[in-house]
């Protein structure tokens, strides 16, 4: 997608709530001087197959724009507390607050929800493990899926599980022994989601199966779509769901083919809405079914992880018997409650540090500011969530290039672990020229990547043009490569941090901070204290400061829970890990 039209800012809301789903913003960074824009009102995502990652804007009208109108002069207050900041008011009420040596200013503006769910993806089983150099302690054994979230494996050996040459292996060594590989991610309702495995051989004496398992809560109370695979080459759709070991069929069982030879792909699909259930399975290298093979509804289970599960039933005479799965993919889902940041709260940029002095110039820029849906911090922020459709720019040192957009996080080693290093300009698939005149070049496997502080200097230096520098700069004027160096030299100032002993309360924060963790992401250097940044977005619905940043088990930039919560408050790994806050 290119650049959006620009309109008049009431005419392009229309009557009713204007969602955006991060389709229209403007690839520019946004000016002092420009005049109110917006961007085109799209429909509010719904269903599974809408991207979901999304801010929602409110409907602006006449009523809006009356407590955006500046009394003249305006007034500047100098607060208490550390950093100093000056508060800017318009008759009494607060038009920008401003922080003494930083560029960041928080301007009050329409309100806006930040929401994520959960992102398409497929795992194709790229990889191999275990990695049979780790100690055993240490090995994992279906490990991470590109973006779903990591594999659990569950009995009735780790080594019955391994990952070789694009297949996931399930090995049934032993009968009447479920075998089951579930994603950690417990939150997921509504779901589209299909596998393609085989077994390597047609079974004797008993039969064997392979399911598709959704709303799983653990291995005794689950859904799951069934191919049993016959001794006679039969095969056989059953849909069934298990409680408290107690298995239940909800429909009887639909025989799909007979003389199955060993070797042969079987794909299932099950797609889940609400209570109803429909299912389907045919051979791979058939053409899919348009009908739904089982059309069924059950309450029994709300949300759950989706995964698969192998069986040898008990009597199976030629173990052992392998399930070899090509491929896992989550078309669509929802998740449960999938977090919201609701406030009215924009995060403008200034060309130069405040220094404290409150001038004309600076007047004429909030001034340029007030009531504008310019494009700001947070909404580029979220341009690169799960959903995001790409933005191409049209002129600059990265012309015709993808400059917004879905992102991801890095590509994979061979055991399916992500290599960190995507910055802003491999995520565009161009060479830059830093302020020093050190040239880095393009890297055609990182492109539409982003770590975590490529995906900060992305937001904060190519589109709010802060200077940013090739590497381990310690000048405090322009953003370092590593979070290990943003924590001390970022352009900006210190709103808290670690006494050492925990986290800082910050209660300073506001939207647009930058968070900086010591989560222990497995750098072997005693010195690194600090190993991941993120971007503060705001009180959730549930009142919790959450934050944006870019991670290897997401596989890109997001806001949710999904490997690790994104909030600052709790006992989890970000909570308790949080270093220091600093405003650019």
């Amino acid at each position: 997608m290119t650049h959006t039209s620009r309109r008049g800012l009431l005419a392009a809301f229309a009557a009713t709530a204007a969602a955006v789903p991060l389709s229209g913003l403007a690839a520019a960074p946004a000016r002092a001087d420009a005049a109110p824009t917006t961007v085109d009102p799209l429909p509010a995502p719904s269903g599974l197959t809408a991207a979901r990652s999304s801010v929602t804007l409110p409907p602006l009208d006449a009523s809006y724009f009356t407590p955006v109108t500046l009394s003249s002069p305006l007034t500047a207050t100098v607060l208490p507390g550390t950093p100093a900041r000056t508060e800017i008011t318009s008759g009494g009420r607060r038009v920008a607050l401003l922080t003494h040596g930083a560029r960041t200013v928080l301007l009050p503006g329409p309100r806006r929800t930040f929401a994520e769910n959960k992102r398409p993806f497929v795992d194709d089983f790229g990889r191999t493990l275990p990695d049979t150099t780790l100690p055993e302690a240490d090995r994992v054994y279906w490990g991470t899926s590109p973006g779903g979230g990591s594999w659990s494996t569950l009995g009735p050996a780790d080594t019955d599980y391994s990952v070789v040459s694009g297949t996931g292996i399930i090995a049934l060594t032993t009968d009447y022994a479920s075998r089951h590989a579930t994603l950690r991610d417990g939150e997921i309702t509504d779901v589209d989601v299909r596998s393609v495995a085989r077994f390597d051989k047609v079974p004797t004496g008993q039969a064997c199966s392979y399911a598709l398992s959704f709303g799983y809560q653990d291995p005794h109370n689950n859904y799951r779509a069934r191919l049993s695979f016959l001794t006679t080459g039969a095969v056989e759709l059953r849909v069934e769901k298990e409680v408290a070991d107690t298995v239940t069929s909800l429909v009887p069982a639909v025989t799909l083919a007979t003389g199955n030879p060993a070797g042969t792909d079987w794909t299932i699909r099950v797609r889940r809405e609400g209570t109803r259930i429909r299912a389907k399975a045919w051979r791979s290298d058939a053409t899919e079914p348009s009908a739904w093979a089982v059309d069924t509804s059950d309450p029994t289970f709300g949300k759950g992880r989706v995964g698969l599960r192998a069986l040898a039933n008990d009597g199976c005479t030629n173990l052992p018997v392998k399930l070899l799965v090509s491929r896992f993919e989550v078309d669509a889902a929802n998740w449960d409650t999938p977090p919201t940041v609701t406030h009215g709260d924009w995060v403008r940029v200034l060309a130069q540090p405040f220094d404290g002095t409150w001038t004309t110039e600076l007047e004429q820029t909030i001034r340029g500011w007030a009531g504008s849906t310019v494009p700001d911090v947070l909404a580029y922020a979220a341009m690169f969530l799960g959903g995001a459709p790409a933005v191409t720019t049209g002129d600059g040192p990265a012309q015709g290039k993808q400059v917004l957009g879905e992102s991801g996080y890095g590509y994979l080693d061979p055991h399916g672990f992500r290599y960190e290093g995507a910055d802003f300009h491999e995520y565009m698939n161009v060479g830059w020229t830093f302020p020093d005149g050190t040239y880095t070049g393009p890297s055609s496997k990182q492109v539409g990547n982003l770590d975590c502080s490529g995906y900060t200097r992305m937001v904060y230096g190519y589109h709010m043009g802060v200077p940013m520098a090739a590497g381990a700069d310690t000048s405090g004027e322009r953003i370092p490569r590593n979070s290990r160096y943003i924590v001390d030299y970022a352009p900006g100032v210190v709103i808290d941090r670690t006494d050492g002993t925990k986290p800082p309360a910050a209660t300073l924060l506001q939207p647009g901070d930058l968070v900086l963790f010591n989560a222990d992401s497995g750098d072997d250097n005693p010195t690194v204290t600090v190993d991941h940044v993120g971007i503060y977005l705001g009180a959730d619905a549930a009142g919790k400061r959450r934050f944006l940043s870019s991670r290897k088990t997401v596989d890109g930039p997001t806001m949710s829970d999904l490997g690790g919560a994104s909030l600052l408050d709790g006992t989890g790994t970000y909570a308790t890990s949080l270093h220091t806050v600093r405003r650019i």
